[in-house]
């Protein structure tokens, strides 16, 4: 069964080793790149009067660069799940070839378990180690930035990737399975995954483990620290805040402005403050607005996950995974009986 297997997949094997050889190549040149910049940074950074400017000329100079291949290795799974899962079964179906197989003295389930075995495998270690260089690449960058936690960067590091391809390849797998037919597979497999990819970081992730809680009262410093205010329904929101003495946390939700007594500030009196704020010639990011905004006693309550939960968030996604990927692996096995 192996030289079957391997007679069947040695020209998706080769194109993923050209690939893989090709991938490898760039973050090698990259990640020394990135540690060079790194270090010209850290130089800069010992005056503290530059290591703002320095910090963000290094961010700014990879930032698109490092979302990007984060984003591309987010393909590899749906690349693997059309183009490997799908044809896999829905393919001998389709033909009819999977006859002369079962014909011989190979039980289906062992053709097929056999089959996803080697392919799945090839698979996860396709993406394990592109993930592993591209975190390699980056983790300078990563130390700076302080944002494992994002969506696009967290599913593109270290062992979560593995997850995704193999649940990808189940997936396929089943759905080729299912429909007995190649083309429309592949479409059902890659639409599918892509619902997942995005469902899973804004409606799974954050409530994998309990978060923690805190209120955070909004000084004018504050506010200036944050990415963004308002929004374009006029809510009095504010968001890309930090958690004081965690930077690097991953806050989950935050609450709209809300007064010393709990209620959501007024869309009136948040709409003054940012668009007809008194003059009293602040700097800053929000300038007069974080001002006003911070003579209204504010503060805003924050569910949070502390940095040192990255590793249990990874472990515990990818274990999720996993478990997806084994029960569709027993629907198929199931399912090949009646095939």
């Amino acid at each position: 069964m192996i030289w079957l297997n391997w007679r069947q997949f040695r020209l998706q094997a080769l194109a993923g080793a050209a690939g893989l050889a090709l991938i490898a190549v760039y973050l090698l040149y990259l990640g020394v790149e990135i540690r060079d910049a790194y270090d010209a940074y850290r130089t800069r950074c010992s005056d503290p009067g530059n290591c703002a400017q320095a910090r963000s000329q290094f961010q700014s100079t990879y930032q698109n660069t490092l979302l990007f291949l984060a984003g591309g290795l987010g393909l590899i799974p749906i690349i693997i799940g059309t183009f490997w899962g799908a044809p896999l079964i829905a393919r001998e179906l389709e033909l009819s070839t999977h006859r002369l197989v079962w014909n011989q003295s190979v039980p289906r389930r062992r053709w097929l378990i056999s089959r996803m075995a080697f392919v799945g495998l090839a698979a996860m270690i396709l993406t394990g180690l592109v993930s592993l260089l591209l975190t390699w690449a980056a983790s300078p960058y990563d130390q700076v930035a302080a944002d494992r936690f994002g969506a696009v960067v967290f599913g593109a590091r270290n062992i979560a990737p593995i997850g995704y391809a193999f649940l990808a390849f189940a997936l396929g797998t089943v759905v080729g399975l299912l429909v007995r037919r190649t083309l429309p597979a592949m479409a059902i497999t890659g639409v599918v995954f892509l619902v997942l990819q995005f469902s899973v970081p804004n409606l799974v992730r954050p409530h994998l483990i309990p978060p923690e809680k805190t209120t955070m009262p909004m000084t004018s410093q504050d506010i200036n620290q944050a990415r963004n205010l308002g929004s374009i329904t006029g809510a009095p929101s504010i968001g890309g805040l930090q958690v004081p003495g965690a930077p690097d946390a991953w806050i989950s939700e935050t609450s709209p402005l809300r007064t010393a007594d709990g209620r959501t500030l007024g869309e009136s009196t948040f709409n003054d403050c940012l668009n007809t704020p008194p003059k009293t010639g602040a700097g800053g990011t929000f300038g007069d607005t974080a001002v006003c905004l911070s003579k209204l006693n504010l503060h805003v309550d924050i569910e949070y996950q502390p940095s040192s939960r990255y590793w249990p968030f990874q472990l515990t996604e990818t274990g999720l995974y996993l478990v997806v990927s084994g029960i569709l692996i027993a629907i198929a096995i199931r399912r090949i009986r009646h095939a």
